[in-house]
This record gives C-alpha cells, structure tokens and sequence, in this order.
C-alpha cells in the first residue's frame, strides 16, 4: 500500500514537472529557436551526408553486381600471352567451380584500332561499340533477354552474323518497336537481328544497353585476329568461385612460366642447348634451343616487355571480391562523414548547455518559489532534464526533416544518395544523448539551489 502511494505521488509530481519543462520552453521562444537550430542543423547534417555516402556505395556495389554473381574475368595484358579460341572450354571442362564460360572480343578496326565499328542501319550511318561472346553470356551476366532469342552455339561454331542488341540500341531503332527479324549492316556484312537484352541501366553492365553482341568467332573476323585476350567464366556459389581463383592462379602461373622458357627469356639461359616443355593449356609444347654461337654477338637493346614495365601478363579477378572491397571503401567513407557531421551535433550539445545554464541564472525566483513550497531537488533535477530532452527531440524531427530535403535536392541534381535509416538512428541517437548529457550540469546547478539563496538572488 505504502509501495503504491510512493508510485503514484512520483506520477504525479512528474507530470507537474514535464508540464514546468514545457511551460519553460514555451516562455522565450526565440531562446527555444535558437538551440533547436544548432541541434537541427547537427542531425540534417549527419543525415545528408551518410545519405549521400550511402548512395554511393550502392550505387557502384549495384554496378559490379550488374557484371554478374559469382563472375571471373582472366584478362591478358599482353599479346605474348593472348587465349586461344578453344581455351574457355578448355578451362570449363578443367577447372572445378567453373560452370560456364566465354570467349570475349571486344572488336575493334583492324586499321584504326577503334573500338567503334561502322553500322549501317536502312539508310542510317553510325558506329558503336560490339562486343563478341558465346551462347553464355546471358547466364554469365545474369543478363536477360527481353525480345527474341540469344544466339546458341551453332550460331557460334559457324560464324553465323546474327546480333543482339543491347536495350538504348534497340530503342533507337524502329521508333521503339522491337527490330527482331530485321537487318543491319556491321562492317559491311549484312547481319539479322535475332534479339533484344532487357535493360540494365545506365553506367550499369558495363555500358552494355549501348553495344551490339555478336559471336565471338564474328567478332574475330571484324579484328582480324585469332586469339582471344580475355575470359569470363561464372561459378554457382562464391566458394566455388574462390576455389576456381586458386586453380586458376596455378593453370596460368604454369602457362607464363612455359611461355617465358619457350620464348628463350629465361634468365639463366641454356647455354648446353636441349628441348624445354612449356606448360600452355591444351597440351605441353616442346622447342629446341639452339646452341649459342662461339662468337660474341654484339649486344642489342633490350626490347621492353611486360615484365620490365612492372605489369602482371594475365590477371585474375573476381568480381565478388571487387564488390567486398567496394562495399566496406564507401561503408567507411559513410562512417566518415558521418562523424564529421556528429562534430555539429557536438556543437548543437554546447549549445544546450549555455542556453540552460543562462535559463537557470534567469529563472532563480521561480527556483526559489518552487523550493519554498515544497519541491524537491529531483523534481528540478527532472524539470530541467526534460526541457533539455524536449529541445533535442524536436530538433532531431526538424533535423531529419531538413537532411531529407536534402538528400532528395542531391538526388534532383544527380547524386547518387538514399535516405539512410542507419544515419537516422545514429542522429537521433547522438543528438537525444547529447542533449541529455550536455543538460545534466544544468539541471544539477539548478536543483542545488537553497531556497533562501534562490528568493535572495530573486
């Protein structure tokens, strides 16, 4: 019983004090204004800017994402060490955790070296960018087609020029009716369109919406070349991506290396001559080495190579791993800017402390009457608590308010940036403890005022 009437006398006097915190708040409105504004300012801060750094990070995580799951590319950067045509089958049926994997060319003019290829389409002149692949590449890219068919691998085997074009091409075409069926002119040769890819977005897929997708062997044909210079293969799930990426390493390592003794760059040389076995996929290659001369030959320039330019032959990347690193660059750049932001917040606290601290120098009579007749010191003690808790709150609302506006004014002017429920909560968080943190040694000056002293100061 004594239990319950201690509770209720505590209800009580808590109202009658949040009903002073308020009436105390409301008394000097410009007072009010002005500590909202820095805690307001503090919380838009925080938001926008880890909304901002948020919407990067999703944005280039939603870029490599859009190259595929579980995606390898092997890439030479050399023309020493360039893939032959049967190598992505080769590796396919070696490696263990490749399930799929293509050639790729990137065709080019064989005069100008350009990427863009010269197009004909009715009466139309343009050039684009073509990209040469297998009847893989829609699984490889988790890439859809949203008109018509891929091209299967008969296509592929006979060289056939039949093309796919990517979603902003074939919009461009036909006033946005589909050109399956119809036909166009790549380099000179007539090709037939045999399907359209769904959209991927811009700056997504690698710019594939703005390329035409041809057979690997046709983009060949177009570049004048025999060999391939890179691979993407795609595995099921990231652990068998990750054990592909060893075996890889190792398939490779041994091909450089059989490609470095073969082409007579070995360092030590082999001065009793003999045959050397290389290491190249698809079987070991043998070449004699002839013996040296007896005369010493004058000495030539070294001619430049891949390895003098401190350059790796064949690299190997998994896109899993690039989306990782990605993710955790721009989540900590988020944390950054973040924290910077908590600086104003900091600020918007001191804030809290001084207008409280002038507001009890101001309010001493009120202190005084209050004490004299019968309040306690953890009734002031809560009183100017919560005034502190009702300015940050209704900050953090204003806050939030303005950090939306302008994170939505970033995203109108092209800024990639999200409203961030983590940024919220850290805002509100950090605001709502500063303010109680930073309120607490005013409550407490207030509280500890004598009655006599505060009457006297009155």
């Amino acid at each position: 019983m004594k239990k319950k009437g201690f509770i209720s006398s505590f209800l009580v006097r808590l109202k009658f004090s949040a009903q002073m915190a308020a009436s105390g708040i409301t008394s000097n409105l410009l007072r009010t204004f002005l500590t909202v504004l820095g805690i307001a300012i503090g919380v838009a801060a925080v938001v926008s800017l880890m909304g901002i750094g948020e919407g990067a990070r999703q944005a280039v995580v939603a870029q490599f994402e859009s190259l595929g799951q579980n995606v390898i590319v092997i890439k030479s950067n050399s023309k020493e060490y360039n893939f032959k045509q049967n190598e992505a089958v080769d590796l396919q049926e070696r490696v263990e955790g490749i399930e799929y994997a293509t050639p790729v060319v990137n065709a080019a003019n064989p005069k100008t070296n350009s990427k863009k290829i010269a197009m004909r389409w009715r009466r139309n002149d343009f050039e684009l960018e073509v990209l040469g692949v297998n009847n893989n590449y829609p699984i490889i890219r988790d890439h859809n087609v949203m008109s018509g068919n891929f091209f299967t691998s008969l296509h592929v085997k006979q060289n056939a020029p039949v093309a796919v074009l990517g979603y902003n091409v074939a919009m461009s075409f036909l006033n946005g009716r589909s050109p399956v069926g119809q036909t166009m002119k790549i380099n000179g040769i007539n090709y037939r369109i045999v399907g359209v890819m769904a959209p991927k977005g811009e700056g997504n897929g690698d710019g594939i919406d703005d390329k035409v997708i041809i057979p690997y062997t046709s983009a060949l044909r177009i570049s004048e070349k025999k060999d391939i210079e890179e691979i993407w293969a795609k595995s099921n799930s990231s652990d068998e991506a990750d054990l592909a990426m060893v075996q890889l390493g190792r398939i490779f390592k041994r091909k450089i290396d059989g490609t470095v003794i073969n082409g007579n760059k070995d360092q030590q040389g082999n001065p009793d001559g003999g045959v050397v076995d290389g290491g190249e996929i698809g079987g070991d290659v043998s070449v004699e080495v002839p013996m040296p001369p007896e005369e010493v030959p004058e000495e030539t320039p070294k001619e430049e190579n891949i390895f003098t330019k401190g350059e790796e032959p064949i690299t190997i990347t998994s896109l899993n791993q690039l989306v990782k690193q990605a993710d955790q660059a721009n989540r900590v750049m988020s944390l950054l800017l973040g924290g910077i932001a908590a600086v104003s917040l900091l600020v918007g606290g001191i804030g809290i402390m001084n207008i409280m601290l002038v507001a009890v120098t101001e309010r001493t009579s009120e202190i005084g009457v209050r004490r004299a007749l019968g309040a306690k010191q953890e009734d002031l003690l809560i009183q100017f608590l919560l005034e502190a808790i009702y300015v940050s709150i209704i900050g953090c609302f204003v806050g939030v308010v303005l950090g939306a506006f302008a994170v939505n004014l970033a995203t109108k002017y092209g800024l990639d940036a999200v409203i961030s429920g983590q940024s919220i909560k850290i805002a509100i968080g950090v605001a709502l403890s500063s303010g109680l943190l930073f309120g607490v040694y005013p409550a407490i000056n207030a509280s500890s005022l004598p009655p006599v002293e505060a009457l006297k100061r009155s």
